[in-house]
């Protein structure tokens, strides 16, 4: 099986070729520094593709981390991936970042937090790569629910905040992490429709939050 993998929700962009039937499954990547994603991302599976001579409707699918995190990230990424996934008759998975933290911290339960700011937190619970929960919580929250199990962030800013609950701080997961997921999936037939498909925010965005209800008048 081949993959396009694509992450854009964190602080840094990635993007990955994995080939199931090669001796390294990731076969190519590339980074994409800072907050760049929108300008270098397909630019860079241009050149992943071109260079692997490999063609959009030889993979098995394009799989995107659809967030939570960055709202230009995530939306760059789904966008693109969703034009990528129409343009060569290819199926989409997405997958969330906190399920790629949590199975980057390790196997059993894990509790993967991410900053999203306001001092809150996007929090998911998984065992191994099955979601129990996401949501967004405050600090009291989030020390609430991580009872048993491992507390893994990939934030340092995460890290000290939660210092007195001893997190495990791991490398921010990168696209080729994704791979597992991806695998697992296409071969179940488990793919998200494209069409459809919509980003995983755990949040409303600042125009929804200072939206004025309907009906309300100015003062």
């Amino acid at each position: 099986m081949r993959f396009l993998l694509m992450h854009t929700s964190g602080g840094e962009g990635s993007v990955a070729l994995a080939d199931t039937e090669a001796a390294d499954a990731v076969v190519a990547s590339e980074t994409l520094p800072g907050r760049s994603s929108s300008e270098r991302l397909v630019p860079a599976v241009r050149r992943l593709m071109e260079a692997s001579g490999w063609r959009l409707r030889d993979l098995t699918a394009v799989v995107v981390v659809d967030g939570p995190g960055s709202f230009t990230g995530v939306r760059v990424g789904l966008s693109a991936a969703k034009g990528l996934c129409e343009a060569g008759g290819v199926p989409l998975i997405a997958v969330s970042r906190l399920a790629l933290l949590a199975a980057c911290v390790g196997e059993g339960a894990v509790h993967a937090v991410l900053d999203a700011g306001r001092g809150e937190f996007y929090y998911g619970e998984y065992v191994g790569r099955r979601l129990v929960r996401e949501a967004l919580l405050g600090e009291d929250e989030v020390r609430a629910a991580a009872g048993e199990g491992v507390l893994g962030v990939c934030e340092a800013k995460v890290a000290e905040a939660l210092a007195g609950m001893r997190p495990r701080l791991v490398a921010e997961p990168v696209a080729g992490d994704a791979l597992a997921f991806a695998v697992e999936r296409a071969g179940m037939g488990d793919f998200d429709d494209a069409a459809l498909a919509d980003a995983n925010y755990l949040r409303r965005s600042d125009a929804e939050i200072f939206a004025k209800p309907k009906g309300s008048s100015a003062k």
